[in-house]
């Protein structure tokens, strides 16, 4: 599975994209941990600080697609370096915010713009840039794979460092984590990188977004891919909420994440293998269709913490595990130029759905007091998204021993 990396320094670049995304996605899918201390110390509501995340959630899709243009057009290291300093800014100023207000500008917009800077678009665009075709699939299923890892780490050990040393004490732990990945940014774009200069004759970055937004095919899939965002914008967000109603210790929910994170690291790498072999499209509905299936079971079981961890482990296994397949469909119908901007935009209309997850997750909690009615919600969205990617048009795969054979 790993051969197609055998290029030199494909490994390398798809190793420091990867442990980018880790620090950044590790630090951004583990806000939800925060939601009760928070509450409990400020005495923001909780639907105050849900507000805030769900901007945080839309913000982070947001910066995605101006990120990637600006990576595209000036090259991923300064859109990079700025990401992680934000990402440290918001986090470290965020112990000082005492009112809604104060936590929207601080985990809402400064560490999700610096989270969604430094994640998919910008990250899987620039290892496109220098890896060969063969390469891409796989390593963008490595790459995503990191942000699973970052989740997997972050998750228990934030946890603890809440329990020992207070929120606000890990909030600045993950502010000195973002700046301590500067050094991989080197790694992944390399000291020799330029960017690529505008040929004469060559698609611009307006005409190429026009193309994709009149383009049936994408907006087929970034319409399923907003479910994706609600889906996991409402659990991350919540499932340490959904596990005190069950009148379980916090542990269960942080470990719940960090399953969910570890899961996806195997179903990530192996979804990046699938697109080497089968049309992504099919690949998106399977795991859509898995997920309504999987929270119908979870809704006729006991509350148990077994129940959540099975749960956490089959979602997991394709929580994040949608990228490669999603970033590979763009990449056939558009090309790579412009794809840290094109999957920019899908990323955004994934967060749309995650603002909306996060959002109604802290309405319903507060009008009915409990998620009911957002389960209901998530099982259809899945069922609609894994129907909407089969009508897709997507060339199939063709094996390079196939490809050699026809040249």
């Amino acid at each position: 599975m790993f051969y197609s990396l055998r290029h030199p320094g494909a490994m390398a670049v798809t190793l420091a994209a990867a442990g980018i995304l880790m620090v950044t996605m590790g630090i951004r899918q583990t806000f939800g941990l925060f939601i009760s201390p928070i509450n409990t110390t400020t005495g923001m509501s909780i639907a105050t600080i849900s507000f805030a995340l769900a901007i945080g959630q839309f913000t982070w899709g947001l910066i995605q697609p101006i990120a990637g243009a600006v990576a595209d057009r000036h090259g991923p290291r300064v859109v990079l370096i700025a990401a992680l300093v934000i990402v440290a800014a918001g986090c470290a100023m965020t112990p000082f915010m005492g009112n809604g207000f104060g936590l929207i500008v601080s985990l809402g917009l400064l560490a999700s713009i610096g989270s969604g800077a430094g994640s998919f678009s910008v990250l899987i665009g620039a290892a496109a840039q220098r890896l060969p075709l063969e390469s891409r699939g796989t390593a963008s299923g490595i790459i995503n794979a990191g942000g699973s890892f970052g989740q997997f780490v972050f998750a228990p050990v934030l946890q603890k460092l809440i329990q020992s040393f207070g929120w606000m004490g890990a909030m600045w732990a993950m502010a000195l984590t973002a700046l301590a990945a500067l050094p991989l940014i080197g790694k992944l774009v390399g000291a020799d990188y330029k960017p690529r200069p505008h040929v004469d004759g060559e698609q611009k970055l307006g005409s190429a977004v026009a193309q994709a937004v009149k383009d049936r095919n994408y907006i087929l899939l970034n319409l399923g891919f907003f479910t994706c965002g609600f889906h996991i914008a409402f659990l991350v967000t919540h499932l340490p909420g959904e596990v005190d109603l069950c009148g379980l210790p916090p542990s269960v929910a942080s470990w719940s994440l960090a399953i969910i994170g570890l899961s996806n690291i195997f179903g990530s790498i192996y979804a990046g293998s699938c697109v080497a072999r089968y049309r992504s499209k099919y690949i998106l509905a399977t795991m859509y269709g898995s997920r309504a299936v999987l929270i119908a079971w979870y809704l006729v079981m006991p509350r148990d913490p077994w129940v959540f961890y099975v749960f956490a482990a089959g979602l997991g296994f394709t929580w994040l595990a949608t990228v490669p397949p999603t970033a590979a469909i763009v990449g056939k119908l558009f090309g790579t130029r412009y794809l840290a901007t094109l999957f920019g935009l899908t990323l955004l209309s994934h967060q749309v759905g995650g603002f909306l997850g996060a959002w109604l997750g802290g309405l319903a909690i507060t009008e009915f007091g409990d998620f009911t009615w957002m389960w209901y919600a998530d099982m259809v969205l899945a069922l609609l998204a894994a129907l909407v990617n089969l009508p897709i048009k997507e060339a199939r795969v063709v094996p390079p021993a196939a490809q050699g054979s026809t040249a």
